[in-house]
């Protein structure tokens, strides 16, 4: 039964919320409270909170494992991150805490008020995975720099239940520095496994096996246990291919993640007032995170993202709850859902917000070279690829084949990076950014290959281009035919179907060997070259 009306429930109101426009896991949110009330009713079984926490436990694991096999350590210490993290807790912390001791009638006890404070000062790593996850930029500036600041956050938040809860590391822990020496036993591994059920089944052991099990026998957090695992593996060619063969088993075991948050107790007036009063200082905490990461040199937009990403409470202010605040656990859980309820479609136009207030965001910028600077010259090239995955790469190699002048662009400065090294010429730029297009000298430019995985990028590329003047041709690869108008709307002069043009090129090569082969035999028998050709 707990299957049957959890997975009932959570389809329900994921189809309804998504019919107003907001994104499913608000739906699963609502369909946790609403299990919590009418589960008795329907026969749910008293254990079901239990079940989906376990569940919900995995999905977090999963989710970290995938999240690490993106991640690359030296994000961790750039002064924006490590500067960001650890302010914006210090100064949340004092604003919040200031808050609850100005209403000591709601919140009697400074113990209590500041443990409050503590747990909302976190934002939720799983919400702002899945956004950032879901517009494919995980790997982008600002997505790096919220992925960072989060993970920073997450050891902050290990080490408040360690300090408050008594709990203390086995001394064994110790043993842990020398993981970084199994690295070439994984990727022996992940080689050995191939490409079938076996990665799949390889990649739940690490993540919640070796790194959420194991973690857990040190006295460490399987948390980051699960982000560790997926770490030791970010630097294998076959870790996206990973990633992608757990993608829907993740995201199955977060809707438990979402309808745990519902389970955890019935709100009252009060709670709800409580958590709706927390939701109207959720403009402050990602104010404060837009200003330090401005102060840190970021240029607005960037700025701008990640806080937005980061404008949630966390399912770690829950987990300080569960085991500090009993008390407080449904409040709490009100103020979670309600953040996620205004973050996550906040979060999905994050781009056309920044659009639409570019000017006055931009005055706050600092008159300085940024880390995150983009190109205003292109060089000599006269064909310009936007986005340098696969398809991005293989059209730039064809193309200087063919002996044409190729510049590339693309967000993730280590893709970029490791681009140049093998000798292209291609520089960091996000499509889906305004300045970079305003900016940019198209002058010599006479055509653009769409080639960003995320379609939204690529309709802002075509219209940014088209308002520019640009009057070159823009190409553009689909995945899915309902993208097509959208896109020629949007300026694109060609579509690309990747599955149709991969078909296409099959056809091509098989056409072009059995013609070479012909050829090769008519030349040796000239009487049958002269039947053929007859």
């Amino acid at each position: 039964m707990i299957e049957v009306l959890s997975l009932s429930f959570a389809f329900l109101f994921g189809m309804l919320v998504r019919l107003v426009g907001l994104p499913p896991l608000v739906g699963f949110l609502a369909a946790g409270f609403a299990l919590n009330y009418f589960g008795p009713t329907l026969g749910l079984p008293h254990q079901t909170g239990e079940v989906l926490d376990h569940v919900a436990h995995l999905g977090v694991l999963l989710l970290l494992f995938t999240v690490g096999l993106k991640l690359k350590l030296r994000n961790l210490v750039e002064r924006a991150v490590l500067g960001g993290a650890l302010l914006h807790f210090l100064l949340s912390v004092g604003v919040f805490l200031g808050v609850f001791l100005a209403l000591p009638a709601l919140i009697p006890g400074g113990e209590t008020a500041l443990l409050l404070a503590v747990a909302l000062a976190f934002s939720s790593t799983v919400l702002a995975a899945k956004v950032l996850e879901a517009k494919r930029e995980l790997r982008a500036f600002h997505g790096r720099m919220a992925i960072g600041i989060l993970i920073i956050q997450d050891l902050l938040a290990l080490l408040v239940l360690a300090v408050a809860g008594g709990h203390e590391p086995s001394p064994w822990a110790l043993l842990l520095l020398a993981l970084p020496l199994l690295r070439p036993v994984l990727h022996w591994l992940l080689d050995l496994a191939g490409h079938d059920e076996l990665v799949v089944v390889m990649g739940v052991v690490l993540a919640i096996v070796v790194g959420g099990w194991g973690f857990d026998l040190f006295g460490l957090s399987p948390e980051v246990g699960a982000l560790a695992m997926g770490v030791m593996l970010s630097g294998h060619v076959r870790a996206q291919e990973i990633s992608n063969a757990l993608w829907g088993l993740k995201e199955l075991f977060l809707v438990g993640f979402f309808l745990q948050i519902g389970m955890s107790g019935l709100p009252d007036l009060q709670a709800a007032l409580f958590g709706l009063g927390l939701a109207l200082l959720l403009p402050v905490k990602g104010a404060l995170f837009f200003f330090l990461l401005l102060a840190f040199g970021l240029r607005a937009r960037n700025a701008f993202l990640a806080a937005l990403s980061l404008s949630s409470y966390s399912e770690f202010g829950l987990i300080v709850a569960a085991a500090l605040l009993q008390d407080w656990l449904v409040p709490l859980a009100l103020a979670v859902t309600f953040s996620f309820v205004l973050s996550a479609p906040l979060n999905r136009v994050s781009h056309t917000l920044f659009d639409r207030f570019e000017s006055r965001l931009r005055r706050f910028e600092r008159r300085s070279r940024h880390p995150d600077e983009q190109p205003v010259s292109l060089g000599d090239a006269e064909l310009l690829v936007v986005g340098m995955g696969r398809t991005g790469t293989a059209a730039f190699n064809v193309l200087i084949r063919n002996g044409a002048r190729v510049a590339g662009v693309d967000a993730d400065t280590a893709k970029v990076a490791e681009h140049q090294k093998q000798g292209r010429h291609v520089v960091y730029a996000d499509a889906e950014d305004i300045c970079f297009w305003n900016g940019v000298d198209l002058d010599g430019i006479r055509a653009v290959i769409l080639a960003t995985p995320d379609f939204e990028g690529k309709q802002i590329a075509a219209r940014r281009l088209r308002r520019r003047g640009f009057s070159g041709l823009i190409i553009a690869q689909i995945m899915y035919e309902d993208e097509e108008d959208p896109l020629r709307r949007a300026g694109v002069d060609e579509i690309y179907m990747a599955m149709v043009g991969a078909g296409m090129g099959l056809a091509g090569t098989a056409w072009d060997r059995l013609q070479g082969g012909k050829a090769g035999r008519r030349a040796k028998d000239p009487g049958r070259h002269e039947v053929s050709a007859s």
